[in-house]
């Protein structure tokens, strides 16, 4: 896997990918940036809700699971010191469809947490505490 990042102006910076998709990740105005694009940690934890998220729905999908809509919703802290670097990160899954198995939306989120998310199990091993927890909306009853 390979991609490039590019220095823009000021705190701006375009990212591109092995595959060919493009991203502009930019700093806040006191910083330098022009507040164009997501700050890079926050791009960190847009990876891994997506990796999170792929697995969760690949199972879903593999159980016949019929979602309408799902959302990971992340909430993340990090040191106050140099490197600023996560110390938690907490995954919440919103499941929204017609007659979902809590058990089944259940053992998706820990598969992926426990097995699958390369992206999750990396930053646990590099020492963030990292939460899961789910609901699930049943749309029928909305």
């Amino acid at each position: 896997m390979e991609t490039t990042v590019k220095w823009m102006d000021g705190a701006m910076f375009v990212g591109e990918s092995g595959s060919g998709h493009s991203v502009v990740m930019d700093g806040p105005e006191d910083l330098g940036g022009r507040n164009l694009g997501p700050r890079p940690m926050e791009m960190l934890l847009l990876g891994t809700g997506g990796c999170a998220m792929y697995d969760v729905m690949s199972m879903l999908t593999k159980s016949r699971q019929a979602v309408q809509d799902c959302r990971v919703e992340i909430q993340a802290e990090r040191a106050d010191a140099v490197p600023a670097v996560f110390t938690s990160i907490n995954m919440h899954f919103v499941v929204s469809g017609a007659g979902l198995k809590d058990s089944h939306v259940k053992r998706a989120v820990e598969l992926s947490a426990e097995k699958y998310c390369s992206a999750s199990i990396m930053l646990g091993a590099a020492g963030v505490e990292i939460t899961h927890s789910y609901e699930v909306v049943d749309s029928e009853a909305a």
